[in-house]
């Protein structure tokens, strides 16, 4: 019996490497900061015609989305008609602007379209890091309460509008 143990574990090895192999892989990203109040932050008006954003501006009792983007950002350009169907919907949105310059955003607003009811300026990233966001373009729905609801971590696509307004619309 001594002889084959070492037959029968390598055998074992491999029927749990093929099982491993034949899984398939769960490549949902969790956010640790969903069902958490976003942090407390007050961000500097980045153009001078909106207002800068804060998260007191999130406790008024009305869902919104808070879309962390930059001018720089092919992707966040890539989202930008997403964007403005989820305005058309009557969604809510503001933005924080990473790492920019007031004349690159004015220039990427004009661009592809501005559907943001405020812009803060996050020059440093802090506020970025502080929602639980490791890149751009990324977009919370965040509720009356001002809790994070959802994250939504890359580009918005067209298939993923549905989700975010259901989420919005939960939110309520």
């Amino acid at each position: 019996m001594k002889l084959w143990l070492p037959l029968i574990g390598f055998l074992v090895l491999v029927a749990l490497a093929i099982w491993g192999l034949a899984k398939p892989a769960d490549k949902t990203i969790h956010s640790a900061m969903v069902g958490r109040p976003l942090p407390a932050f007050k961000l500097a008006p980045m153009v001078p015609t909106k207002p800068g954003v804060s998260s007191a501006d999130f406790k008024d009792g009305k869902p919104r989305l808070l879309n962390v983007f930059a001018s720089w950002c092919v992707p966040c350009a890539a989202e930008a008609p997403q964007l403005a169907r989820l305005k058309a919907a009557g969604a809510t949105i503001e933005a924080v602007a990473i790492r920019d310059k007031t004349a690159d955003i004015q220039d990427f607003l004009a661009r592809y379209g501005d559907p943001f009811a405020a812009v803060g300026s996050d020059p440093e990233s802090e506020v970025q890091l502080a929602i639980g966001s490791s890149g751009v373009p990324e977009t919370f729905v965040i509720d009356g309460k001002g809790r994070i609801v959802l994250q939504h971590i890359g580009d918005i696509r067209e298939e993923d509008l549905g989700e975010i307004l259901a989420a919005l619309e939960k939110a309520k």
